[in-house]
């Protein structure tokens, strides 16, 4: 355990006995290294909930998803509560449901991830009635100007951007933008980045944010003549990638294909995937941190927005010569 956590043996005796004379950082070292090597806390370790901070988030097959999750249940943790997770599921509890059990339930607050806030179509007097209720939340990826909460968001315009630039350096001229459907706020944010850069060159295929749904906008975008796909996220660029194999052709060597979200397993695909990074952790502490500030009575209603950065792996590359 020592070892786990980098410390000594003797400071990891202080912990476990309770003793002073160790810094916190050191003792919250200590504590992860019990948790990963799957030891129970003695009693006297285990600490007080502060309250429970509820966390919806819209689905689990999209690895961005559990990322997100976990570094926002891991910083609550820091801070003393306890994360109850609320998953969205086709058939399931919708997410006023699911916030209406969280308030019956006595929760301190709510973090929504890529929830209603994103969609244009929703009604955003949902969460007015949520602050009347007396519940601070904090609101990621999504942005609504009638709704008075802290929001967080990657610059989902100048990651676009940054993609075509990437692809216009390798020589591809014809790029084209699989994303999903028009009425979420990220998604018009995308399309405004890409369009700024491209211009009446680009072109832009909605659709949904899926392996099927990146690999039917990708058949598009090959038939128009692109060979640099820009995705609105790392699912959908696999169905990009399958698409172009379908074709007979390679990625990158015919067709160059950038994702966006850069969770944990995409370095590891068949080619390793070029992506844009979302700062998972800065934004979840910043997420977190807003909660807690308007838990203590300070509510700002304000967008706090973080530059995504293109990780530049194996499926992009300079464009084939022209026949």
């Amino acid at each position: 355990m020592a070892q786990q956590a980098e410390v000594s043996e003797a400071t990891v005796s202080r912990v476990l006995n309770g003793r002073t004379g160790v810094a916190a950082a050191t003792r919250q070292r200590v504590l992860a290294a019990l948790d990963v090597l799957g030891y129970e806390r003695p009693v006297r370790l285990r600490q007080r909930s502060a309250g429970l901070v509820g966390l919806v988030i819209p689905e689990l097959t999209n690895p961005i998803f559990p990322a997100f999750a976990q570094v926002i249940e891991q910083v609550l943790a820091g801070h003393g509560y306890t994360p109850v997770l609320c998953t969205q599921s086709p058939g399931g509890a919708t997410e006023d449901e699911l916030v209406d059990q969280l308030v019956e339930r006595g929760v301190t607050g709510i973090v929504f991830l890529s929830g209603l806030h994103a969609d244009t179509t929703a009604d955003p007097a949902r969460y007015a009635r949520l602050s009347g209720r007396g519940v601070p939340f904090v609101l990621i990826n999504g942005f609504n100007p009638r709704v008075s909460a802290p929001f967080v968001s990657p610059d989902d315009a100048a990651a676009t951007r940054i993609a075509v630039q990437h692809l216009r350096a390798l020589g591809h001229e014809r790029i084209g933008l699989a994303v999903g459907p028009r009425r979420f706020v990220p998604v018009q944010r995308k399309v405004a980045g890409f369009l700024a850069e491209t211009g009446d060159a680009g072109l832009v295929q909605h659709t949904l944010f899926s392996v099927e749904g990146g690999q039917a906008a990708t058949v598009s975008l090959l038939d128009a003549g692109c060979t640099g796909v820009v995705c609105g996220s790392d699912m959908m660029a696999l169905g990009a990638i399958r698409a172009v194999r379908q074709r007979g052709l390679d990625v990158p060597a015919d067709v160059s294909v950038i994702g966006y979200d850069d969770s944990d397993l995409f370095a590891f695909t068949d080619p390793p995937l070029t992506t844009l990074r979302q700062p998972v952790r800065a934004m979840a502490s910043a997420a977190v941190s807003s909660l807690l500030e308007e838990v203590g009575g300070l509510v700002q209603h304000t967008e706090f927005v973080f530059q995504p950065e293109l990780v530049v792996r194996g499926s992009t590359a300079k464009a084939a010569p022209r026949a």
